[in-house]
């Protein structure tokens, strides 16, 4: 069933999933060293590394709700694809002559900001791509491909080490699969948008989306208020006792547990509804946190840990995203997915120094508890309120 699937997605799915995966390897080459690269090397905290990525994903999270609005009201996406994609290529290598956390955090801040412009056309792309029904297996494939790419990238970054050169060359080699990307781009073809039956005035605001979404996104702010960055996992992580050199390593490991369960998992919501799925996975994500809080102080309890992780974004990453075209009508879908992909960016400034003030003034165990009592709190309004809207 799932290769059938596949063999009937539309090249435009096929193309932005190779985009996504080359994109993807050239940046997850840099990210499992980037904590250590700006804490050992440039000389910050987990103060600094929380600003460092607060900033930069509020940045990239402003730039989405922008395009969102933008490709509603041009009708076009390929071109906000392009620019989204070019940044973080220039940005990318530019880390190597960094001396100072200073310089780091404009790289991040570019590299951020590309993704601000890209993620919501996008998203938009894929949605108006596939009918309804197949939303959640797109998404999901989508996210699949994507995640691939975040396996293969930290295994580069394992052979480039082992092979004796630097940290600082492995910002150099992440531009071969970035120029790679930017190619397959000039071959996407946005599929027609249908002009609505009765015209309507362009509206941007939040309030006015359907209050089905504006619940959701209430529900899914909760959830990003404890979602904070992913480098201070890989930081508990070497604090526990995981060598520097296998971090990529097992990064990479985590990244293809949620490729291979990304797409039956999100296909499922096709068939037997959204709705307890995604609840399913935010409560998950909870546990994850609950566990690094408290039992996870060996390696073996927190590699039983990461595989909760692993299972929470399989599951949730293609369900959030189906969700959201699901809830709006056609000519409002950039909008939609500005102002989805804006809560979760933007919060994770906030969610990110609370965590790192946590971790740093408190211990990670608080940090942790945090976070899952955000995924509590999250996930129970979005049981009451999905209940109200009928939402399966």
């Amino acid at each position: 069933m799932i290769l059938n699937s596949l063999i009937s997605l539309p090249k435009t799915v096929w193309l932005v999933g190779l985009i996504s995966f080359l994109n993807d390897s050239a940046s997850e080459m840099i990210y499992p060293i980037l904590p250590f690269y700006i804490i050992s090397v440039l000389g910050a905290g987990p103060k600094i590394l929380g600003l460092i990525e607060g900033i930069a994903e509020a940045t990239s999270s402003l730039f989405k709700l922008l395009s969102g609005i933008l490709i509603d009201k041009t009708q076009t996406s390929k071109i906000f694809i392009l620019i989204g994609y070019a940044l973080p290529s220039v940005g990318r290598p530019i880390l190597y002559l960094a001396s100072g956390w200073k310089l780091a955090l404009w790289v991040r801040f570019f590299d951020r900001l590309g993704k601000g412009l890209r993620t919501t056309p996008r998203d938009t792309l894929l949605a108006l791509s596939v009918p309804e029904n197949k939303r959640g297996f797109t998404f999901g494939f989508h996210r699949s491909l994507d995640n691939l790419g975040a396996f293969i990238g930290p295994l580069l970054t394992t052979l480039i080490l082992s092979m004796g050169f630097s940290i600082k060359s492995v910002f150099l080699f992440a531009v071969i699969p970035s120029l790679m990307a930017l190619v397959l781009i000039f071959f996407i073809k946005a599929p027609n948008r249908a002009p609505p039956v009765t015209p309507k005035k362009f509206n941007w605001f939040f309030f006015s989306l359907p209050v089905k979404f504006r619940r959701y996104l209430y529900a899914y702010a909760l959830l990003s208020l404890g979602n904070s960055s992913d480098l201070f996992i890989l930081l508990r992580a070497k604090e526990i006792g995981v060598p520097e050199q296998y971090i990529p390593l097992l990064w990479a490991v985590l990244s293809l547990s949620i490729s291979l369960l990304g797409t039956p998992l999100s296909s499922l919501s096709d068939r037997v509804g959204r709705r307890v799925l995604l609840i399913s996975s935010w409560l998950i994500y909870g546990l994850f946190n609950l566990l690094l809080a408290t039992f996870a102080t060996s390696l073996i309890f927190f590699f039983l840990s990461l595989s909760l992780y692993g299972m929470y974004k399989g599951m949730s990453e293609g369900i959030e995203k189906a969700l959201v075209a699901d809830m709006v009508d056609v000519e409002h879908t950039g909008i939609a997915f500005g102002w989805f992909n804006l809560t979760g960016g933007l919060l994770l400034l906030p969610a990110s120094m609370i965590f790192g003030w946590l971790y740093q003034h408190y211990n990670y165990s608080s940090a942790f508890l945090f976070s899952a009592t955000c995924c509590v709190l999250a996930s129970s309004y979005a049981w009451f309120n999905f209940h109200k809207t009928n939402l399966s």
